[in-house]
């Protein structure tokens, strides 16, 4: 039986290694973006930035459908959005997303870490893919990406076309004066001695814990999703996501929702950990132009991982032309 079994083993890593090598030999297929990197050979799609960082991007469907523009959260990547890229492709549009810098393949840039930089960073990604009449939806970090870049330059270049921001940090998480429902600046502080201390660990307790609510009684953790947002994390620079946590929880943005004209959905779950909801999304909605709010019982700040059959057909109804 093992040495059948090692027979199998071997014909299936022949096979492989065969596959690859046959693979290696094909010509790439029309289309398909890349660079070619300081050594002359070809490697993943990237743009660079007025400050001269490299962004990592991809762009995938057909180049007249509508694009669908996905802004991730801390301090994950651009991997985070597999459901709703795939989920958009399969029904017909143009998907784009793109790593922060500082995050997942993007550069580790020792600079620039603020939301300016952030929104900066996504309209240099539009512009050089051209890309109009989008849709962009950004997840907690990203959804302040996405109204910082919707404020400053999506809607002044007239590229956008309607916006979603899911659990969303918008208009600030920081307990301030104006807003006296934030979190204490004590918790931040101690989001960033976790990850001084052990970031590695701390990447493990977050997504094992409040972030998909995993943490709830009767809960079933899904070893997969915790160890995919450990992997995005950790692929990321310690400095980027240690400066990072001042720009989610300090930056302001309440002039950037009252700039905001475009139909906008905002998605926020009731039980999220996180980004409370109290303290965000029913207060931003009020502060949009034209914004509509839709709420989930009992959905964490992971929501469009583990329901996203729920939000993907959310979204999809919203893109279309209803909320």
């Amino acid at each position: 039986m093992d040495a059948a079994l090692d027979r199998t083993r071997r014909q299936a890593i022949e096979l492989g290694a065969a596959a690859m090598i046959a693979l290696a030999g094909l010509p790439r297929a029309a289309g398909a973006q890349s660079n070619t990197n300081r050594q002359g050979t070809t490697s993943m799609p990237y743009l660079t930035t007025h400050d001269g960082a490299e962004i990592f991007f991809k762009d995938w469907g057909p180049r007249d459908a509508q694009p669908i523009v996905f802004h991730h959260g801390w301090p994950l990547s651009s991997d985070d959005w597999d459901a709703q890229l795939l989920f958009f492709l399969q029904n017909g549009y143009r998907v784009v997303a793109h790593d922060r810098r500082g995050h997942g393949r993007s550069a580790h840039v020792s600079n620039g870490h603020d939301m300016d930089h952030y929104a900066a960073d996504a309209f240099v990604v539009a512009e050089h893919l051209d890309l109009r009449n989008a849709v962009h939806i950004g997840h907690s970090t990203g959804g302040g990406e996405v109204a910082r870049y919707l404020a400053k330059h999506g809607q002044p270049a007239g590229r956008v076309a309607k916006a979603v921001l899911v659990a969303a940090i918008p208009p600030i998480m920081l307990k301030t004066e104006a807003y006296p429902g934030g979190l204490p600046i004590e918790v931040f502080d101690g989001f960033r001695n976790a990850l001084a201390a052990n970031r590695a660990q701390f990447f493990r307790d977050v997504p094992a814990g409040p972030f998909y609510g995993f943490n709830r009684p009767g809960a079933t953790a899904h070893e997969g999703v915790i160890q995919n947002w450990w992997r995005q994390g950790m692929s990321g620079s310690a400095k980027a996501h240690y400066e990072g946590i001042k720009a989610f929880s300090e930056t302001d943005q309440t002039d950037d929702l009252k700039a905001i004209t475009v139909p906008t959905l905002v998605m926020h779950g009731e039980d999220d950990q996180i980004v409370p909801i109290d303290s965000s999304a029913r207060i931003a909605v009020r502060l949009l132009k034209n914004g509509t709010l839709k709420t989930y019982p009992g959905f964490s700040h992971g929501m469009l991982t583990v329901n996203a059959d729920v939000l993907n057909r959310d979204l999809l109804a919203f893109v279309r032309g209803g909320a």
